[in-house]
């Protein structure tokens, strides 16, 4: 055999081995963990089976694959909506949310690759809007996990209309208007200034009190005595001056810087006798 009979053989067997292999990776696909694919037809339109994990054949040019992420995500939703007493609130909603696996064709013929787009901002507003038009702005502080219960179960309910699961809400955020935390500030500093006068009254009453109940020991006191020196004439008053006198002395005694000096002409006593002596 010529050479460029070899060779020509050579090319038209690389030819095949490259169209078989284009051919052989066109009808693959492969579905990663946490995915699910759907896949569409272009004459039978979307498959009502989806394909899991692994890897799957199909018709080249005749079907094309749809990869759906299934795992759980989060996703944050803001709001501005107004409460029951008319004040503005600003609110933000953690939803953890994925698509019903056995809804999948439908959910791509409806809403498409990018459903969590198109439901979850428009219907988290809706819910809280509904939810929190239904308390005063101060009951969503005092009553912040009964309004969160109502939105968790409003949302789960409408989302299943869109086939979707939500495993979790939870509002992780919520703010005032500047006018409203103003308020809010001035109504604490009221209720601190109360509760500091309501201190000083009861403290002023205490010490009314007191002072009457001091008053009327020392009027019984002083009544006592009086009946006590009626009875006993001047002795009382004499006993009492006696027991002053003692504990006075008693005190004195106890001092280091006091000096006795003794009473009458015996002013001597108190010198050293040697000295006297030598006199």
């Amino acid at each position: 055999m010529s050479a460029p009979k070899v060779l020509n053989n050579i090319a038209r067997l690389s030819v095949a081995l490259g169209l078989g292999g284009s051919l052989l990776n066109a009808s693959l696909y492969t579905v990663d963990g946490g995915e699910q694919a759907v896949l569409f037809d272009r004459f039978r339109g979307v498959l009502e089976e989806t394909a899991g994990e692994g890897t799957h054949f199909l018709i080249p040019w005749l079907q094309r694959p749809f990869i759906f992420d299934i795992r759980t995500r989060p996703r944050v939703i803001t709001s501005v909506t107004g409460t029951k007493d008319l004040q503005m609130v600003n609110l933000s909603l953690r939803v953890l949310s994925k698509p019903d696996v056995e809804k999948l064709p439908y959910i791509f013929k409806t809403l498409g690759v990018d459903y969590d787009e198109r439901v979850l901002p428009s219907i988290g507003n809706e819910v809280l809007k509904a939810v929190v038009a239904q308390f005063n702005a101060d009951q969503l502080l005092t009553e912040r996990p009964y309004v969160s219960a109502l939105v968790r179960e409003a949302l789960v309910k409408r989302a299943k209309d869109f086939n979707l699961l939500l495993d979790d809400v939870a509002i992780t955020h919520l703010s005032y208007g500047t006018e409203f935390s103003r308020a809010v500030e001035q109504k604490q500093v009221a209720q601190q200034e109360a509760e500091r006068s309501k201190f000083v009254v009861a403290k002023a009453e205490q010490e009314r009190r007191a002072a009457i109940i001091r008053a009327e020991g020392e009027s019984e006191a002083a009544k006592l005595i009086s009946d006590a020196t009626l009875s006993a004439g001047s002795g009382i008053i004499e006993l009492r001056r006696i027991e002053a006198s003692r504990e006075i002395a008693a005190t004195l005694s106890k001092s280091r810087n006091v000096v006795y000096l003794p009473s009458g002409n015996n002013m001597l006593l108190g010198l050293n006798p040697s000295f006297t002596n030598s006199q």
